[in-house]
Parts: C-alpha cells; sequence; structure tokens
C-alpha cells in the first residue's frame, strides 16, 4: 500500500511494509543514556559534585522549575502529574520549592548568568497570579538571568486568567506554550480535557496583544477517536492562530506506566491510521509555511530553531529542541531533571519524599547517571542526528577524538538497510539524513545507541510514529 507523503513541498514515498518496519518503540531522546538506564546507586553526594564541577567550569545555566499540580487529570496524559482540586497544597509546596532554589543557588552562587528559565508542570497557572510572581522575584533574587534570557512557561487555557498573563508579561516571560491537543469536541470528551476553540482562540488573542515574544502550541496526533478529518479540521484551525513554533506530538500509549491510558485503547488509531493523521498534520503545517525541524516540531522560516538547525548550532534536552546549547539545565521541583555536563538526574517523583529531603537540607536526588567517556560520544552522535540531519564525520573526529569508521563500524553496518530504505545518505565524509528519514528521526538515532541491545522485561518506549 502506497502512503505518499508531501515535507516542504517535497513528495515522499512511503510504503505500509516500511512503516511498519520502522515503527517501534524508541526513545525520544531527551538524554542519552534514557531515564531507564538511570541509577538509584546515584544520590545526593554524586549530585554534589557536579554541581562544584560545574560551578568551577561557570557554563551558563538553564533553569526547570517543576509545577506539578493539576485541577483534573487528561486520560491521554504521560507527565508527571499529582491532581489536586483544592489549592490548598500550594503553600506547603511553594515553601519546599524555595527551600531546594536556596540549596541549589548556595552552590552554584550568582555569578553563572541564568540563559534560560522555565515553568513547566502539571500546570504552573494552577497556582495564583500573586504566588507565581512571589516564587519568580524569590528565583530571581537566587539567580542572575541574563538580559536576553528565554523565560518561558507552559499554560492551560482552562486554567488561565487574564490577571496570570499580565502578571507573567510584567515579570518578563516573553515564551509561552499553550496546550491544546485537540479541539473535536468528541477527542476532548474521550480524554477528559474540555477546551473549546473559541476560549482557547480568545486567550491566545490575549497572548498576542500583551506582547509575548513567541507563542507556541502543543498537539497529540494518535488520540482516541481521531480521525484524518477532525484532526485537518484541528490543524486549520492552529495554523489561523498563526503560533510561532508547533510541537504535534505522537500520543504516547503507555498504560504499564500511566494506568489511566488503559481507558482509551480500544478508541486508538494505529498503524496506517494514526499515519494518515500525521501525514495530513505534516503536509497542511509544511504548506502553511513551518519549517519541519524534524520529530515532532514546526517553527516560521525566521525563527531562531530554524537558523540554529542550519548552523548547526540547535541542541536538544528534557525541554526539547532548543538554541541554548552549552548551559547546565538545573531542575528544581518534585520529579524535575538535572543534566549537568555528562551526568543526569532526576529529583525524587513522591511529593512527601521530595518534601522530606528538602526540608532536611538534602539534595532530594532519587536516581542519576554519570556518562563514561562512551556514553559521551554517542550521545553526541546521536544529537547531531537528531538536531543537525547532518554528522560530518571528520569534525566529529577532531572533536572527540576517535577514527569515526571504525568506532563505530558496527552502527555503519546497521545503518545500511536504512540507507537502503532511503531514511539515509552515507558517504565516506558524513552521514545525512533525507526528508524521508526526518520522519523516521528516531530510529536513526536509535543505531547508536548502545543499551538497546540490551533484553528488556518489559515495555518502555512508545512507538516511533
Amino acid at each position: 500500500m502506497e502512503l505518499d507523503i508531501s515535507v516542504q513541498g517535497e513528495k515522499l514515498n512511503l510504503t505500509e511494509e516500511l512503516l511498519n518496519r520502522y515503527n517501534v518503540p524508541g526513545p525520544r531522546y531527551t538524554s542519552y543514556p534514557t531515564a531507564p538506564e538511570w541509577s538509584e546507586a546515584f544520590g545526593p553526594a554524586d549530585y554534589e559534585r557536579a554541581l562544584s564541577a560545574s560551578s568551577q567550569a561557570a557554563r551558563p545555566l538553564s533553569l526547570y522549575m517543576h509545577l506539578p499540580f493539576c485541577e483534573r487529570l487528561c486520560l491521554f496524559c504521560g507527565c508527571n502529574v499529582i491532581i489536586k482540586k483544592n489549592h490548598d497544597g500550594a503553600v506547603p509546596y511553594l515553601k519546599t520549592l524555595k527551600e531546594e532554589i536556596a540549596l541549589i543557588a548556595a552552590r552554584v552562587g550568582r555569578s553563572r548568568p541564568v540563559a534560560q528559565f522555565h515553568w513547566g508542570g502539571g500546570t504552573p497557572t494552577w497556582f495564583s497570579p500573586s504566588q507565581l510572581e512571589e516564587l519568580f522575584a524569590f528565583t530571581k533574587n537566587h539567580f542572575a538571568f541574563t538580559g536576553d534570557a528565554e523565560i518561558g512557561v507552559e499554560i492551560d487555557p482552562r486554567s488561565t486568567s487574564a490577571a496570570h498573563l499580565e502578571v507573567l508579561r510584567r515579570l518578563g516571560f516573553n515564551r509561552l506554550s499553550m496546550g491544546i491537543q485537540d479541539f473535536n469536541a468528541e477527542v476532548q470528551q474521550t480524554v477528559r480535557r474540555i477546551q473549546p476553540y473559541e476560549e482557547t482562540k480568545e486567550l491566545f488573542d490575549a497572548c498576542r496583544a500583551l506582547g509575548f515574544d513567541s507563542l507556541n502550541v502543543d498537539l497529540i496526533y494518535g488520540l482516541p477517536k481521531q480521525t484524518v478529518a477532525s484532526f485537518v479540521e484541528s490543524v486549520d484551525k492552529i495554523i489561523g492562530m498563526r503560533p510561532d513554533r508547533i510541537a504535534m506530538f505522537s500520543y504516547a500509549h503507555v498504560p504499564w506506566m500511566k494506568k489511566q491510558q488503559g481507558a482509551l485503547t480500544k478508541w486508538i488509531p494505529q498503524g496506517v491510521d494514526k499515519f494518515q493523521i500525521f501525514r495530513a498534520g505534516i503536509g497542511r503545517f509544511t504548506g502553511a509555511g513551518y519549517h519541519y525541524i524534524g520529530m515532532d516540531h514546526f517553527a516560521r522560516p525566521d525563527d531562531e530553531l530554524c537558523a540554529a538547525q542550519r548552523n548547526r548550532t540547535l541542541h536538544r534536552n528534557f525541554q526539547g529542541y532548543t538554541t541554548k546549547a552549552g548551559s547546565d539545565l538545573l531542575g528544581i521541583g518534585v520529579t524535575s531533571i538535572i543534566g549537568v555536563d555528562r551526568v543526569y538526574a532526576q529529583s525524587y517523583r513522591g511529593l512527601d519524599e521530595y518534601s522530606a529531603a528538602v526540608g532536611s537540607g538534602r539534595l532530594p536526588i532519587m536516581r542519576g547517571t554519570e556518562l563514561t567517556d562512551d556514553d559521551a560520544i554517542r550521545r553526541a552522535a546521536i544529537g547531531k542526528i537528531l538536531c543537525h540531519c547532518v554528522l560530518n564525520k571528520n569534525e566529529f573526529a577532531a572533536e572527540y577524538g576517535v577514527d569515526f569508521d571504525k568506532y563505530f563500524s558496527d552502527e555503519l553496518a546497521r545503518l545500511e538497510p536504512l540507507r537502503a530504505d532511503g531514511l539515509a545518505e552515507l558517504t565516506p565524509e558524513s552521514i545525512r539524513v533525507t526528508s524521508l528519514g526526518r520522519i523516521f528521526i528516531r530510529n536513526i538515532g536509535m543505531i547508536f545507541d548502545k543499551y538497546l541491545q540490551k533484553p528488556k522485561n518489559k515495555p518502555v518506549f512508545s512507538k516511533t510514529l
């Protein structure tokens, strides 16, 4: 069965057989090694050492702060959230969060510039405007932000008021990411996220009027009861809103991790049906002038993400694609993620464990890992493929001190079938991802992942498409 797809005006030939071959479980590579490989043997003392080394290197900082609360649970959700309709929990959580901010700031000092700051969730606007203002003021008293820092927040139109927006803009937030997922009423009812287009558009227009530099929206394809026609209708409404960036995520059905997703199984489009929805979305967005960065991101051609990809300075971390390469990512808050040079770590997922650790003056680290030399080399290879869509072997060899073809001889052999299928171009000088390969770019990165060669006792990852 032919499944032709158009990307940036280029018609690509794809068969159902090829789709089935590459639509397999695989990581999203916001880190390498991926989180399932991290160990609980890694603890607070290991993170302390990483922070000390980080401070000596004096790299810029990227701060991520997790605000985990939501008033209700969306059935599709795969995030680490805490459901609380009663907002009384805000005060004790903010107290603990400030204590952790102070712990971290005491270790890194105010001399290191914060180039990127992000509030994620959960629903950050679950907190009141005054609480957010107080939290941001406390953070700025402990860290030094650059004058051009990217300051972003995720907002849920269902819980974000005009007062929230006004406070965020006044504080200096310049990038908003708005969760939409799908505008179809039946889909919304099925996943328990009722969010009418009219209300969302009104909030979006209010954001524009306040002058935020960049407005981004999140969609999900492959949701239960979603069809090509219904998704196209949602996509066209998004295009009419003219966001600066779009994330069109594949619905990750992982009921072994998120039990509430089990209620959706019988309605989920799969295989060719799901791909047809993806194809419609990518064709519509690129046809409207958006550039396909890769994986699940689109941006306007004049967006800095596109410039960074062309200049090969684009970077990928736990917040997705970013232009802030070279920064140490410090996660603050329950279940937050840290990426400091060659160390990854995660804070406790449970609110009680997190609060107890911080309350006793300890960094609340649950698990982590320190990269070996091989991990660092493979992380770089995967990152260049996912971010730049090209890997120059000579440049890589000079940067990492390896003979690329010799070091990755097994991987180059495993790339041959992908080359034959039109996903990659292999030359003596480079590995280049084709237009078709951008759709299956996770699969190309997976070739370099040594941990995927180990047998798994249970499902770990969602499918690549």
